[in-house]
């Protein structure tokens, strides 16, 4: 079994700097780069661009919402879908730029945060994201929660997919993310996320925090790269997929693109 390790980065902005993405990018094997709207700024962008390059890892854009003081978390309702379309054209399109001076090709494209819990249930909200990908490039592979609004989207436009699941954040009976505002919503112990990574892999299926199971295909797996103990947690996961035999390849290395 081959899978990919994804890992949300580039989320510092000036002077300010968030996780060790130096450090992350010797673990991940696919790197979601925040585009300036939640995080990121040109020059983390590039940096992080060339970085990847450097350790062979697949770089991606990590659109959201325009929400720098609330890290792109804050659900923002009532936005048209043909703005939200506009905002991820004008946020990818920005780190295609940067990854032209940078000599890292962008392959895919996965929603931040609130935009993407958002998406995921509502379908005008999925399209925009996806018409947006397929509008700059049919072959980028739209990163997406199985069973979702977002899988729904991009399967219509025929975008390649990728279906993700979260090392260290709990499921609703839905299938999507338990809110950050509840308890146990983010998982900290290393062991227990890595155990509960294996099972899914194995079992093909989501693991709910009810205990309930959603049966799916997994291509990748995300690790966060701003929490606490983040670069810890990345190595035990990668570790224990290795002692299962499981090898770590870039997302369209897993899915053929």
């Amino acid at each position: 079994m081959i899978v990919d390790l994804n890992c949300d980065m580039g989320e510092g902005f000036g002077v300010y700097r968030l996780g060790d993405d130096a450090e992350m990018l010797t673990i991940a094997t696919s790197a979601n780069i925040a585009c300036g709207f939640h995080a990121g700024d040109p020059l983390v962008m590039h940096e992080t661009l060339r970085r990847a390059a450097a350790n062979g890892v697949q770089a991606g854009a990590h659109p959201g919402f325009l929400d720098l003081w609330g890290f792109g978390r804050r659900p923002i309702h009532g936005e048209r879908p043909a703005d939200v379309e506009k905002a991820v054209l004008y946020q990818v399109g920005a780190l295609l730029a940067l990854a032209q001076d940078a000599g890292c090709p962008v392959r895919h494209v996965k929603t931040h945060g609130a935009l993407g819990n958002i998406a995921n249930e509502d379908a005008d909200l999925a399209l925009a994201v996806a018409r947006a990908i397929r509008t700059l490039d049919r072959d980028l592979i739209f990163v997406v929660m199985p069973g979702l609004e977002t899988e729904r989207a991009g399967e219509r436009l025929g975008l390649p997919l990728v279906r993700e699941v979260y090392a260290d954040r709990a499921y609703a009976d839905n299938g999507n993310l338990v809110s950050r505002k509840l308890p146990g919503a983010v998982l900290h112990a290393p062991d227990a996320v890595a155990e509960r990574v294996v099972r899914m892999l194995g079992d093909g299926a989501i693991t709910c925090a009810s205990g309930a199971r959603i049966p799916t295909r997994i291509d990748s797996v995300c690790v966060h790269g701003d929490t606490p103990g983040a670069v810890a947690m990345a190595a035990r996961l990668r570790d224990a997929l290795a002692a299962q035999g499981i090898a770590l390849r870039p997302m369209a290395a897993v899915i053929g693109a």
